[in-house]
């Protein structure tokens, strides 16, 4: 049976594959109390602990109950589930993931999750290109069909404060009215290049770690990948080289059309996307604009706007640069979530000014 209840402004949240946290510390950051984070990598659980004011829970979606999420939420909250599953079976990066990748379909579980509890509001973040399928447009019915108002944009993340160009698909639902994203313009927030986010940072060489902050590390170079970065400029190419630099694969008609590896990042234009790669020089446009080397772990973190203060690895703990890498690479950039975070709490007081208060239809 159908009840009135009248919900108090305060958002509580539960973040599904919560990774290393960045969802959830964007969404701190504009107010919302995030009690719980989900996912089924134990690596994610001390960057997600250590950083955060929530729980983790240790388990695979596909066999979390939807009544531990719902004791999570505090009693009359407006309660937001947020479902960023694993992008890469949707990726350009990964063009031979398809329905047979069981990551394919986490989003129709996250789906079943939404129908069961019912929150006010909802929200998820991946790649464009997962708007081509069918998964998201049944996702997209199952929300109607529940009595969501639905949103969804490919917004480019430079745009919302974030130093990098990653484009994103950000969707946002709510129970409770019309719902969308706040606009660059609306929230005046300024765009970064990469030099006003990792100039200051201690330089580094090739394989040094910074004695401060030991994730501040770049990965050795081999001699002819020295002699590469030392060749290339910012913004430019592989194709800037002497010919005896060139890898064998560039040479070939084929290899000829992937001219963005290998390259330095210009210091007064935002990064390229940071992929969970990005510490190797030979994998992208991730060289360093000015010292020989790539990035360090630290400065791709700072990239996908993590604080400076961003703990990824136990103190005393070896850093594994692939692992670190990874989660910092598949997370959601703070900055977005934040962004999602602020644009639900001005859909709330919008929608406690129109009607003197949070009134939905029971759950």
């Amino acid at each position: 049976m159908n009840r009135k209840i009248r919900l108090n402004r305060k958002i509580n949240a539960v973040d599904l594959f919560c990774g290393a946290g960045g969802l959830t510390k964007g969404l701190e950051q504009a107010g919302i109390n995030v009690n719980l984070g989900v996912d089924s990598d134990p690596a994610c659980e001390f960057p997600y602990t250590a950083n955060n004011q929530s729980k983790f829970l240790l388990k695979a979606i596909e066999r979390v109950n939807p009544a531990d999420l719902e004791d999570s939420f505090d009693t009359n909250c407006v309660r937001l589930l947020a479902g960023c599953a694993p992008c890469q079976t949707f990726s350009t990066y990964y063009p031979k993931a398809g329905p047979t990748d069981k990551r394919w379909w986490l989003l129709l579980i996250f789906s079943d999750l939404v129908k069961e509890i019912k929150p006010e509001l909802v929200t998820m973040e991946n790649v464009p290109k997962l708007r081509k399928h069918h998964v998201f447009n049944n996702f997209i019915e199952d929300l109607d069909s529940s009595g969501y108002e639905v949103f969804h944009d490919i917004v480019n993340c430079s745009e919302y404060g974030i130093p990098q160009h990653r484009p994103r698909l950000v969707l946002l639902a709510s129970r409770l009215g019309p719902i969308k994203l706040l606009t660059p313009k609306q929230l005046r927030w300024k765009r970064y290049t990469v030099r006003e986010k990792i100039e200051d940072l201690t330089p580094l060489e090739a394989g040094q770690q910074d004695k401060k902050d030991p994730l501040h590390t770049a990965a050795c170079l081999s001699d002819m990948n020295l002699k590469r970065i030392k060749a290339s400029i910012p913004g430019g190419t592989w194709r800037d080289w002497d010919p005896s630099l060139v890898a064998s694969c560039h040479r070939k008609g084929s290899g000829k059309t992937y001219p963005s590896v290998y390259g330095r990042m210009s210091w007064d234009e935002p990064a390229p996307t940071i992929t969970t790669q990005f510490f190797g020089f030979g994998n992208g446009r991730f060289g360093h604009p000015e010292q020989d080397r790539a990035i360090s772990l630290r400065e791709g973190a700072i990239l996908q706007s993590f604080p400076k203060s961003y703990k990824f690895v136990e103190p005393g703990k070896p850093i594994s640069r692939k692992n670190v890498g990874r989660l910092i690479g598949n997370a959601v950039p703070v900055k977005l979530g934040k962004a999602i975070g602020v644009s639900f709490q001005k859909h709330i007081e919008k929608m406690e000014i129109k009607n003197g208060g949070i009134p939905i239809q029971g759950r």
